[in-house]
């Protein structure tokens, strides 16, 4: 038996401009949602538990179609997002329907994890070699509480041919670690690369890494996300659609000194629903992907 780890997916927001829950859209030749293809990769990768971070109010539709199929494949362990779990002395104000953000989702599964985790979003495809890149770093001797990664997806390979994208670009030192994230929130294919179309034009060869939230933790730095969570709510509790992000959080712990993010590189090609007129051509890859034996038809039997 291989050396533990565990996934960790963030499933309980809804897509804002794709509408409905895209988590279980269907996408692969039997049905499969997107995540099927995350956890199909995973444990070919070598992660033996995966959490589902889900909200209540679609815990039955999520555990008959996501759940099922992994058994005798993976552990599966379910924990919820709740809006009114918050540190001893802060409630949620009145009126507030919008969740904290993707760190006080992690946190939610503080007690469901210890084993180093890998943390990625529900509705991204990853590729196969991008989690054996986290596999090999969360299982490595490297990793402790001062020591954590995200996987860098070249620019190029995570754009949409439908619109406008925000991206995280990231800088890194000499020993390839994580040194700033630069948030671009229009980003379009060009033909020699990529462009920013913001404020002004910020233009990209399309080869710079990115983060796509797929991030590598010793579980020992959830108390550090904890003190983290707390000075951002004295800010932001009150703030109405304020939310907590796992990016911006990482980038305080790197200031502080508190962790290095080793940026691990791939050569997997993102692809996502985020336009629902992204679906057509996720649909033919996936297709084709599983023509050309890379992933079996059904994916679970």
């Amino acid at each position: 038996m291989g050396k533990q780890a565990t996934l960790v997916i963030l499933a309980a927001g809804m897509g804002s401009r794709y509408g409905g829950l895209k988590q279980l859209d269907p996408v692969g030749p039997q049905g499969e949602a997107i995540l099927d293809y995350s956890v199909y990769d995973a444990i070919r990768a070598g992660f033996n538990k995966v959490v589902f971070i889900i909200r209540r109010d679609f815990e039955e539709q999520f555990k008959n179609q996501v759940a099922k199929k992994y058994t005798g494949h993976i552990d599966v362990d379910f924990v919820f997002q709740d809006m009114n779990d918050l540190p001893e002395g802060y409630t949620a104000p009145e009126g507030r329907e919008k969740p904290w953000g993707t760190v006080h989702a992690m946190l939610a599964t503080k007690d469901a994890v210890n084993t180093p985790f890998a943390v990625i979003n529900a509705d991204d495809f990853y590729g196969a070699d991008a989690y054996k890149a986290l596999y090999e770093y969360l299982t490595g001797d490297e990793l402790d509480r001062s020591h954590s990664a995200m996987v860098g997806f070249k620019l190029s390979n995570t754009l949409s041919e439908n619109g406008s994208v925000a991206r995280g670009v990231c800088e890194k030192d000499d020993d390839g670690n994580l040194t700033k994230i630069a948030e671009y929130i229009k980003i379009f294919k060009t033909q020699d690369g990529a462009e920013d179309r913001n404020d002004q034009i910020t233009k990209f060869s399309g080869e710079e890494p990115v983060s796509m939230n797929m991030w590598a933790f010793d579980p020992r730095i959830f108390a550090d996300f904890e003190k983290l969570f707390e000075n951002w709510l004295e800010k932001n509790v009150n703030v109405e659609k304020s939310e907590c992000f796992i990016p911006v959080e990482v980038d305080n712990l790197i200031k502080a000194g508190i962790t290095n993010v080793k940026v691990l590189p791939t050569t997997s090609k993102w692809f996502g629903v985020t336009y629902k007129e992204d679906k057509p051509d996720v649909v033919a890859t996936i297709k084709q992907l599983t023509r050309d034996g890379l992933y079996p038809d059904p994916l679970f039997k």
